[in-house]
């Protein structure tokens, strides 16, 4: 590291301020985790914290925030400032979701945006967002299939100022709740956001009273600035030439299937290019995405093939070049319905990771359970007599590495949330978790096998209610790399007195007595290389794992267990 640097700052000093502005997002983080009231946010963890510097470029995020809310917290600040360029005061606080006008990826993604002042002058803004159980719409939680346009996917916020010089407009707070079920939740959960970003403007200023404005704000130019060249220096590194890889959508819970997803990606030198054209046209179906939400995702899985090290900041979003044409799946148009968005920014990461398969062989996994499963309980709780809403995204199988087995039951790249825990869910809300295991045999055979997808068996207590969701791999199998077998798919099953029968796959309103059970069961994930050459001690512990069937075992590897 060299001993200067365009900001004038020395590399310690440069390395404490990083260091001091990502323990802000980090604090943050946990400040809105702890204080939320919803168990999506406070026990899933489904939000994300970044820094903004005054030009609406990303600085640091939060270790764990979300990598598909990357670019939409870039894409919100640029509409701030668009739109109320010269009409930012001091204790302004945005809120906003729209995919369409206000940067954001999806209704349930609410974003918040404060900007930070010292003296007089605006330096940065802190950004949060935040996936809400419910933002009203056609069906509790917001993200069931079936959905033709945005309209019916729930309330659109543009970029709109909700506090004004700290004040709370609380007409438009009061506008919030009342189109949302839940809504004493979704109150907790915006205070929860507010008070996030409060907290962030705070230990800024504590920043920049240590070390000085300027050079805080010359931290910022060389975060990003050195950001990018690093992440220049990886693509380097892949040899030059085009890869190319195709990959499937179910289908769009409406009558499309088998929906393509289509991938040109150009290395030349220090330069990348992700070419989508050939992909399908936007569907009726609400799986379409918008662009920031595929830039986040193709960087996403960029950096984690080249070097998972890269922090994901505004320099390689300007890296990284993309290209997909409006109207199209992934780069929709309004009125487009986008609230399962995150699935198809799975496959996305998956046909990136596919491409750079043929480039970089030992550095990619095969393909993970892509998908974001939903399932959505809501009803009256008969223990309060007030009405619920219980949604979860659950997660699946990891795809198996060159050298290692993938993960079983584990959220997978875009998403990076915690699966619920059962008493969690038992404690919130009148359901009873009656299984939650591994799929068996889910996860695709190889010299390491792809990841296992989870089960959960649900039935409601001493009422009736209903049942929505999303799933997607439950058609196109995870696919395996270099004589890998690919893994299973996933299904929503309703039990009943009649017997078991399997749910569409973007199911709608299912009606559930208590005698009913709803089974989940998430897709596996891909192998890697072929079956034939795994080391047969990790067959023998496949054998002893209660994962997989003697069958399971006899069919996909030559050489048996030892006794």
């Amino acid at each position: 590291m060299s001993k200067n640097n365009s900001s004038g700052l020395d590399p310690i000093t440069l390395e404490i301020i990083a260091n001091g502005l990502r323990s802000i997002a980090d604090e943050c983080f946990v400040a809105l985790m702890r204080s939320s009231y919803s168990t999506n946010i406070k026990e899933r963890k489904d939000h994300s914290i970044a820094l903004v510097d005054r030009e609406g470029r990303l600085v640091v995020q939060a270790a764990l925030t979300l990598p598909i809310h990357i670019a939409s917290m870039g894409g919100l600040m640029q509409c701030v400032l668009q739109k109320f360029k010269g009409d930012i005061e001091e204790g302004d606080i945005f809120v906003a979701n729209d995919p369409h006008t206000a940067g954001g990826t999806h209704l349930p993604d609410i974003n918040y945006a404060m900007p930070i002042f010292v003296d007089g002058e605006i330096v940065a803004f802190v950004c949060n967002i935040a996936h809400h159980a419910d933002i009203g719409g056609m069906v509790p939680g917001s993200m069931a299939g079936g959905m033709s346009e945005i309209y019916q996917e729930g309330l659109r916020i543009p970029v709109i100022k909700l506090f004004r010089k700290g004040v709370l407009q609380t007409d438009i707070m009061d506008l919030m709740l009342l189109n949302v079920r839940v809504p004493d939740e979704r109150r907790g959960d915006h205070n929860a956001q507010i008070a996030s970003c409060k907290l962030g403007a705070r230990r800024f200023g504590e920043v920049v009273e240590t070390h000085g404005l300027a050079n805080v704000l010359g931290a910022f130019d060389e975060i990003i600035s050195r950001t990018a060249q690093r992440m220049k220096m990886a693509i380097a590194e892949i040899p030059d030439g085009t890869y190319q890889w195709q990959d499937y959508m179910d289908g769009d819970g409406i009558g499309s299937v088998d929906i393509p997803i289509c991938l040109a990606l150009t290395v030349e030198g220090e330069n990348i290019h992700c070419d989508f054209s050939g992909t399908s046209e936007q569907v009726a179906g609400n799986i379409n995405t918008t662009m920031n939400a595929v830039q986040a995702s193709a960087c996403y899985a960029l950096i984690s093939a080249l070097d998972s090290e890269i922090p994901s900041n505004q320099g390689v979003l300007d890296v990284v070049d993309i290209t997909a044409a409006p109207g199209t799946l992934i780069n929709c148009v309004f009125p487009a319905p986008v609230a399962a968005r995150a699935h198809t920014c799975q496959r996305v990461v998956d046909t990136v990771l596919g491409a750079l398969s043929k480039a970089l062989p030992e550095q990619v996994i095969a393909a993970a359970n892509g998908a974001n499963t939903t399932a959505v309980f809501s009803g009256v709780d008969p223990r309060t007599g007030k009405p619920y809403l219980y949604l979860e995204t659950l997660g699946g199988g990891m795809g198996a590495r060159a050298t290692k087995d993938g993960k079983d039951g584990v959220q997978v790249h875009i998403t990076n949330t915690s699966n619920l825990p059962v008493e969690s869910i038992e404690q919130e809300y009148p359901l009873r978790v009656e299984e939650y295991s591994l799929v068996e045999n889910s996860g695709g055979a190889g010299t390491y096998r792809g990841g296992m997808g989870l089960r959960r068996i649900l039935k409601p207590v001493d009422h009736d209610c209903v049942f929505n969701g999303a799933g997607e791999r439950f058609r196109h199998e995870p696919w395996g790399l270099f004589g890998g077998q690919p893994g299973a798919t996933g299904q929503f099953l309703l039990r009943d007195l009649t017997g078991e029968r399997r749910l569409d796959d973007k199911p709608g309103e299912v009606a559930i007595t208590p005698e009913d059970r709803i089974i989940v069961e998430t897709p596996g994930a891909g192998g890697y290389g072929p079956p034939g050459q795994r080391d047969p001690d990790l067959v023998e512990r496949d054998q002893h794992s209660g994962k997989f069937t003697e069958e399971y075992i006899r069919k996909h590897y030559s050489q048996m267990p030892r006794s």
